[in-house]
């Protein structure tokens, strides 16, 4: 009998949706929140995912959900024939939250990986491309984000917060803490990591805070906005 078997993705994406969202107070999944008729803010946080593939990249989506996430993974369907769709459950003997969710993640991941949240929404005239721009650049440092300029001190206690310099042209990350007690120093925060293969066990540090960011270093790829769905940041 033969088998058919999905092809080695040219690059990875980790979508973790097991979070509660409770600071989204909805009785239902933030991601599915409707900005339009037919279009949740999942689609939205997606488009730029979308166009990976529209570019001819083979794209592999790792979900990593909990149980009460069902509606969700159900959602996801429409994606199925343009993404290569793997459903991981949230390993619970792993650190909690977020940095779990990427550990559940990183054993399905092959090639250059981004960490994409269901809740972030790019917004700006190149903010589709602006993935596709980032992961070209990883193999220049390892790593690159997809970010936006801010400097609101709420907004950055709530976000990745980078501090973003500009030499010759290029925007760099000279710093970066998730979700800094004191964000004095900081301009941006980011919306989008990616990171090459190698570099990719590194990712659950993004979110830590406990281990120094890997970001310092990485290639900003500065886009209009961005908002976060869970928090009202943007």
């Amino acid at each position: 009998m033969h088998r058919s078997s999905a092809p080695a993705p040219d690059v990875s994406i980790i979508l973790p949706c097991a979070g509660f969202g409770t600071r989204f107070s909805a009785p239902y999944p933030k991601e599915l929140h409707c900005l339009a008729p037919g279009v949740t803010v999942l689609d939205r946080s997606l488009e730029a995912v979308v166009e990976l593939a529209k570019s001819g990249l083979n794209v592999r989506v790792v979900v990593v959900f909990g149980t009460h996430k069902l509606g969700t993974v159900a959602y996801l369907e429409r994606y199925a024939r343009t993404l290569q769709m793997v459903f991981v459950y949230q390993d619970e003997s792993l650190e909690p939250g977020l940095e779990g969710a990427i550990r559940s993640g990183l054993p399905m991941t092959r090639g250059p990986v981004a960490l994409v949240l269901p809740d972030i929404v790019l917004t700006g005239q190149d903010s589709a491309g602006s993935l596709l721009a980032a992961l070209r650049c990883v193999d220049v440092t390892g790593w690159s984000v997809v970010a936006a300029e801010g400097r609101d001190p709420g907004t950055l206690q709530q976000m990745g917060a980078l501090a973003v310099t500009e030499v010759g042209g290029v925007m760099t990350v000279g710093a970066a803490v998730d979700k800094p007690v004191d964000p004095s120093g900081f301009n941006a925060f980011w919306g989008m990591v990616a990171a090459t293969e190698e570099e990719a066990h590194r990712l659950p540090d993004v979110v830590s805070g406990e281990a120094d960011s890997p970001l310092a270093g990485a290639i900003a790829l500065m886009v209009e906005g961005i908002v976060n769905y869970n928090t009202s940041a943007g």
